[in-house]
Parts: structure tokens; sequence; C-alpha cells
């Protein structure tokens, strides 16, 4: 699968990004904790250079314990500040704000020292697509400021919005680089809904992840879908989940795209089991 998505507001972005950096105290880099490879923008850590950032794991509720451990730890030896979060249920969020304040200690006594008081926390949340920018900032809002959806490319276009926690956030477009080096990045990216669906060849797509989950996460694979996979293609398991859902056509055939929406789905809201699918050795 050849995947490559660069809509033209994502150039837009980067140049909004590296305008508008001087006016924010810290970034909220945001990556999705299953695949934190494939979610970090490596042209990233170019456009930031040493400003102050919080390297955020969100859907840790998705991905392993496990994983959430080893990643934390990465991070850590990189002198980055790391924290797991859920943004929509708001676990990890009073960790996330701590953080922050700890971060802007020595600015803010600067400000205090000239008389300005309580001056709020400047952020900028940076991430790719559908990582849950806009879940965190309502989250932290607490109210609905910035639009969300299942779907990437939701938020077109900068915009602050105030907290009750001392914190002003600026929202920005999810971010993709022009092209992907690694195959298995796009396909990550294409697992976890970053990517459209509808530029996907959704079929191969879910056969492809019914691969991985084979032979990394063979019993999460047979408990959910009560189905045996020993000495069986992929594709004849992915017949077998089809027949045992029910997602058939005239005739008893397979619907193949039920089917892979099926998987796809339950993979991404976790219903499958959690699964962190990069570790920092690979």
């Amino acid at each position: 699968m050849n995947i490559n998505w660069y809509p033209g507001h994502m150039k837009k972005t980067r140049e909004s990004i590296e305008k508008n950096l001087p006016l924010v105290d810290i970034v909220f880099e945001l990556i999705d904790a299953r695949i934190p490879i494939s979610s970090r923008n490596p042209i990233i850590d170019d456009i930031l250079g040493n400003k102050p950032r919080i390297v955020i794991l969100n859907k840790s509720d998705l991905a392993s314990e496990e994983g959430n451990k080893v990643w934390e730890e990465y991070f850590l030896k990189k002198n980055l500040i790391t924290v797991c979060i859920n943004a929509l249920s708001g676990k990890g969020i009073d960790r996330l704000i701590k953080l922050s304040n700890e971060l802007y200690k020595e600015k803010r006594h600067g400000f205090e020292k000239k008389g300005i008081i309580n001056k709020p926390i400047r952020v900028m949340i940076l991430g790719i697509p559908n990582v849950g920018k806009s879940t965190l900032i309502n989250t932290l809002a607490k109210k609905k400021s910035a639009k969300t959806g299942n779907k990437p490319g939701i938020t077109k276009s900068n915009q602050w919005i105030k907290t009750k926690s001392n914190l002003e956030l600026l929202d920005t477009p999810g971010i993709l680089w022009p092209k992907f080096e690694d195959k298995r990045v796009g396909l990550h990216l294409a697992f976890t809904g970053a990517i459209k669906d509808e530029i996907l060849d959704i079929e191969t797509l879910a056969l492809k992840l019914i691969e991985i989950l084979a032979k990394n996460f063979p019993n999460l694979l047979k408990n959910r879908y009560n189905v045996e996979i020993d000495n069986k293609s992929y594709l004849q398991v992915m017949e077998e989940i089809g027949r045992k859902r029910g997602a058939l056509i005239k005739g008893g055939e397979i619907d193949y795209t039920k089917t892979s929406n099926i998987i796809l789905d339950e993979f991404r809201k976790g219903i499958i089991g959690r699964i962190t699918l990069e570790y920092p050795e690979e």
C-alpha cells in the first residue's frame, strides 16, 4: 500500500507554527501511545528547537501498560518531560497541568518581579491528525471549545482557547509530513485513523492488521472473534471473522468491506485489547 496524504493546509500549518512559536511559553507535543514512533512528526524537533516541551502520550488507555512505561522511560532518558493521559476521560490531566506549572516556574518568577501577577501560560498544542488535540483542549477548558471528530483534518486553522487552569491554548491543525519513508509508518497511521479511510484500500488495510495481530497478539485476536488462526491464511481468518459477525452478502458470500470496517473500528476503540504496536528498540 502506497500511503501518502499531505493536504495543502498542512504546509500552511508548518508556516503558522513557525510564526506563532515566539508567542507561546510551552509546547504540548501530542502523540499516540500505541504508535509513538509513527505518530511523532520528525520535522517537529527542527521546528521547535529548544522551546520548552511536554511529550504527551495520549490514548494511553488503548496502549498496553507495559508499553506506556517503556515509552515514558525512553523519553525521560532523552530529557523530555513526558506524561500518559486519556484526553477523553481526563485521566492524567491534573499531572499535565502540574508539570506545565513546574516548567513555567522560572518564567513566572521573572514576570512577578516585574509586577505581572497570574500571567497565563501560553501553550501551543501540536500533533498529527486525529491524535486527540481538540479533545484535550475541550477537557482542559471544561467546555466544547474546539471541534472534534473521529476523522482526521477537523481543525483547519489556529484558535486560542482560555481555560480555568491558567492555561491559554493555541490549537493547530494536525500536521503530517510530505512522504512516508517507512511503509510501516504509513500502515500504523492508517490503522489508528490518522489518515482518512476514504483514500485507503480498507480491505487490504484490515488484512494487514490481521497479519500483525496474528503474529504479535494471537490470543487477543482469538479471544475477541472466537476464531482459530493456526494453519490458516490471514484471508481465511478474515473470512471466519466475517461469518462469525454475519457480514455476508447474497449467496452467503463474505462482505469483505463490512468485515474490514468491523475489525478496524474495534481495534481503534480498544475493543480487541490494549495494544502497543511500536517499541523504542525498533
